[in-house]
C-alpha cells in the first residue's frame, strides 16, 4: 500500500477509535450526572389526598387557606378549596389570614368576614375584628385544615395565626390537620430571639427570627413546648411533605403574599423585613419589594441608585410615596445562608437626620428585642451584633431537634 494511504487510513482508525472512546466517556458522565442530579419532585402535603382524604370522610369541615392553598396538576393547579369539594368533601366555611382569602389585600389592611363569589362558602376573616376563631365559629365543625404556605420568617404572620387556630381547637376540642409545605428559608437557624416581654402578633414565642422549621413542624413545637395558650394541646395531625430535606431549595410557584413576588425577595426577606420597623423603604410601591432599599433623607452622594414608590399592587400608601429614595439595588443576591445587618447598618450611617430612622415600638416588634436597635445607634458591626445571638440560638437548636420532621 502505497506510504500515502497507509497514513490516510492510520489517521481514519485514530479517529474511529477516538470518536468511540469520547461518545462512550460521554455516556459515562450522562449515566453519572442522572445519579447525581436527577431527584424525586417534592410532593406537599395537599397533593397527597390519597392520605388525608380518608380521614375527611364524612366529616363538616373548615378550612383555613389563602392563595398558596392549592394542589398542584402537571404545570397547573387548583385551590385546595376547590379541589376537595369536587372530591366530595363537606366544607362548611374558610377561615381567611392577613392577605385574605384570595389575597388581595394589603400587609395590616383588614380582611372583612364575606361569601366566597366562586363556591358560596362563608369566609371568616382572621385579620379584623378578631384573630383567633371564636367557639361559635367552630361551632359544628368536625376538623380544622390548616394549609398555607409559609417562608420561615417570625414576623410574617402565618404562624400567629397557625397559633391561635391551634388555641381554638384546643379549648373547643376540635382536631386540626396541618398539611405541610416547604419552608424556603428552612436551611438555617438565625438572627435575634424573641423576648417573651415583646412578644405580639408579629413574634408569639421566643424563638428566633428564622427558625428553620416547616409549618408541620412549627405546629408540633407549639404542642410539644406547651406555648399554646393555658398549656393547652391541640389534637393535631401533620400530613408531611414527601422528598424534602431542610436543605432543599424550593421555588415557590405563588408568591406567599403580594409583596413577596420571588424567590429574591423571599430570600432577603429575613434581613429587609427589618425596615418595616423604620422609615426606610423596601422596595414596596415598587415590582422589586424586598429587592432594594432606599430613603429620600439618605446621603443622595453615598449611592448611585435610586428610585421612586409609588401605589401598586399590594402597598396602596408605600413608603416614601412619590420621592426619589437613595439607596441600593439587591435584586442580584444569590440565595442567603443567614440574616445579616450590613444592609440596615449601611442605611441608618447614611441616613443624614438619624432622628427620621426608627420607629421604635415597630422596630423592637420586628426585632423581638430593644436591643438591636440600640446595637446599631451605638455603631456595633454587624459581625459584633451577630456574636450576641448565638447562645440564644444554640438553646433553640436544641428544642427545635425534638420537632424536625425532615433531615
Amino acid at each position: 500500500m502505497p506510504i500515502l494511504s497507509r497514513f490516510k487510513s492510520t489517521v481514519l482508525l485514530l479517529f474511529l477509535v477516538f470518536s468511540a472512546c469520547k461518545g462512550q466517556q460521554k455516556e459515562i458522565i450522562s449515566a453519572s450526572d442522572a445519579k447525581t442530579e436527577v431527584f424525586a419532585p417534592i410532593k406537599v402535603a395537599a397533593n397527597r389526598t390519597e392520605v388525608y382524604l380518608p380521614l375527611l370522610q364524612g366529616k363538616k369541615v373548615g378550612i383555613v387557606a389563602n392563595p398558596t392553598s392549592v394542589i398542584f396538576k402537571g404545570k397547573g393547579h387548583t385551590h385546595l378549596v376547590d379541589s376537595l369539594l369536587s372530591l366530595g368533601v363537606d366544607i362548611k366555611k374558610v377561615f381567611a389570614p392577613e392577605h385574605g382569602f384570595r389575597g388581595k389585600a394589603d400587609a395590616g389592611e383588614h380582611v372583612k368576614d364575606g361569601v366566597d363569589t366562586q363556591t358560596g362558602l362563608p369566609i371568616i376573616s382572621l385579620y379584623g375584628k378578631n384573630r383567633k376563631p371564636s367557639q361559635e365559629q367552630l361551632s359544628g365543625l368536625d376538623v380544622v385544615v390548616f394549609d398555607i404556605q409559609d417562608v420561615g420568617v417570625r414576623f410574617y404572620t402565618f404562624i400567629a395565626s397557625l397559633q391561635l387556630v391551634m388555641e381554638a381547637c384546643a379549648e373547643n376540642n376540635t382536631p386540626i390537620m396541618v398539611l405541610d409545605r416547604p419552608n424556603p428559608n428552612g436551611h438555617y437557624v438565625d438572627g435575634p430571639t424573641m423576648m417573651k416581654e415583646h412578644t405580639s402578633y408579629l413574634g408569639m414565642n421566643t424563638i428566633p427570627l428564622v427558625y428553620g422549621m416547616t409549618i408541620g413542624e412549627y405546629a408540633q413545637m407549639l404542642n410539644g413546648e406547651g406555648w399554646l395558650e393555658n398549656g393547652n394541646k391541640a389534637d393535631l395531625t401533620v400530613i408531611e411533605l414527601e422528598n424534602y430535606t431542610h436543605d432543599s431549595e424550593y421555588h415557590l410557584p405563588i408568591r406567599p403574599s403580594p409583596n413577596l413576588p420571588n424567590d429574591t425577595s423571599i430570600t432577603l426577606y429575613p434581613s429587609l423585613g427589618l425596615f418595616e420597623g423604620t422609615n426606610v423603604n423596601a422596595g414596596r410601591g415598587t415590582e422589586f419589594q424586598f429587592q432594594r432599599y432606599g430613603a429620600s433623607f439618605m446621603d443622595s452622594t453615598t449611592y448611585d441608585f435610586s428610585y421612586v414608590p409609588e401605589p401598586n399592587f399590594g402597598s396602596k400608601y408605600p413608603k416614601e410615596e412619590g420621592k426619589i429614595c437613595y439607596g441600593r439595588d439587591l435584586s442580584k443576591t444569590p440565595r442567603m445562608n443567614e440574616v445579616t445587618m450590613e444592609w440596615i447598618i449601611d442605611a441608618y450611617n447614611n441616613t443624614l437626620d438619624k432622628s427620621k430612622f426608627f420607629l421604635t415600638s415597630g422596630f423592637t416588634k420586628h426585632a423581638g428585642t430593644p436591643l438591636l436597635q440600640k446595637q446599631i445607634e451605638e455603631g456595633l458591626s454587624n459581625e459584633e451584633i451577630k456574636a450576641t445571638w448565638q447562645n440564644d440560638l444554640e438553646s433553640f437548636k436544641k428544642i427545635r431537634q425534638k420537632y424536625l420532621i425532615y433531615n
